[in-house]
């Protein structure tokens, strides 16, 4: 499969070939769901608590005497039938996350990047570099036409770049060790330099 490189300020960089198992495959649903939702997963918090009965501020009395009121028999006002009584069988904080195979994990990334591929979504460009100047990066993003893109460097993110992108709204950078298929999937534009390509291949092999 074969795609122009292009430079940030739209001119053109010669051409690429990009590996079939990376890109060619037919994206599966089903795979890109498991992924999402396992990272999904382990990011929720799982801070959610509610007091028990045990744990609510009342007094332990005996609200009412056992007989000769005409009512059900109660011993303390904390009970789960009450206002303000403790919660029964509430969430208590725990984890959320779930285990995925590594190999299904991988096929994810991969299905991920095929999809975007296929979808016309992809853009190689030469490299990401920058003055460190925010206007001037955010002209050549908006000339290139990019509103929610996710741009995949190669080990490193070049500190310039990283800095004039950092105000530009709906624009973010990730190194490739941080390629993951949540964010890509969530960006209308996927855009990969030459070396995060290389370093993709290297790490997806």
């Amino acid at each position: 499969m074969k795609l122009d490189v292009i430079k940030l300020d739209g001119g053109k960089a010669g051409s690429i070939d990009l590996n079939e198992a990376l890109f060619g495959l037919e994206p599966r649903v089903d795979i890109l769901h498991r992924v999402v939702r396992w990272q999904r997963n382990n990011a929720q918090a799982g801070t959610h608590k509610v007091k028990t009965r045990s744990e609510v501020s009342y007094s332990t009395k005996k609200i009412y005497r056992q007989k000769g009121t005409g009512g059900a028999r109660h011993g303390a006002r904390s009970a789960p039938i009450f206002r303000g009584g403790g919660v029964y069988k509430g969430p208590t904080p725990r984890s959320h996350g779930h285990d995925l195979p590594k190999k299904v994990r991988a096929l994810g990334l991969k299905h991920a990047l095929s999809a975007k591929a296929k979808a016309g979504e992809l853009v190689v460009i030469d490299a990401a570099v920058s003055d460190g100047k925010t206007s001037a990066l955010a002209k050549a993003v908006a000339n290139l036409g990019w509103k929610r893109a996710l741009i995949i460097d190669g080990a490193a993110v070049n500190e310039n770049f990283a800095q004039a992108a950092r105000n530009i709204e709906g624009l973010d950078i990730l190194p490739t060790m941080g390629a993951n298929v949540f964010d890509i999937l969530k960006r209308d534009t996927l855009v990969i330099t030459k070396a995060g390509l290389e370093a993709l291949e290297a790490r997806l092999k």
